[in-house]
């Protein structure tokens, strides 16, 4: 079992380290840039080139079925999905091979309709709740996880 953390710009870096490590599941964090992470054997950092999508194609490369990938990116859920691996975004949102198609085509359309010239807003701000709802989703698919090995 492994978490392969999206990590760039991920809000919930400190809440995965607490979940992971109480579960003793090693975390991966991969990134574009370097930056600090805690000192402990289960963790570990892997830093990739700035090319286009170079930690999007690491992290797809290296999922599994037994890992956890942590992302609000809908393509890379998707790759993961694909691979068998759980998905969980950051406000604790699952990514599921039912839910992926819609989130997909409406993800397409937001675009088009951005490189048209509308104006649309953003995803709503980060909030407590969306933090205290990854702790326990992510929780629960670890649990899930180590009871299905």
């Amino acid at each position: 079992m492994r978490v392969l953390v999206d990590a760039d710009a991920c809000p919930v870096k400190d809440e995965i380290y607490k979940v992971a490590l109480r579960h003793k599941v090693p975390v991966t964090i991969v990134s574009n840039d370097w930056f600090r992470v805690p000192i402990h054997d289960l963790i570990d950092r892997v830093v990739v080139d700035d090319s286009f999508d170079a930690a999007d194609d690491w992290i797809a490369e290296a999922s599994h079925e037994l890992c956890v990938v942590i992302t609000s990116d809908i393509l890379l859920a998707e790759r993961c999905l694909k691979t068998g691996a759980s998905v969980i975004a950051p406000t604790g949102k699952p990514f599921t091979r039912a839910s992926i198609g819609n989130a997909v085509a409406v993800r397409a359309i937001m675009s088009d309709l951005r490189a048209g010239g509308e104006q649309i807003g953003g995803p709503r701000p980060f909030s407590k709740s969306d933090r205290s709802r990854f702790l326990q989703v992510l929780d629960t698919e670890l649990t899930r996880m180590a009871n299905r090995r």
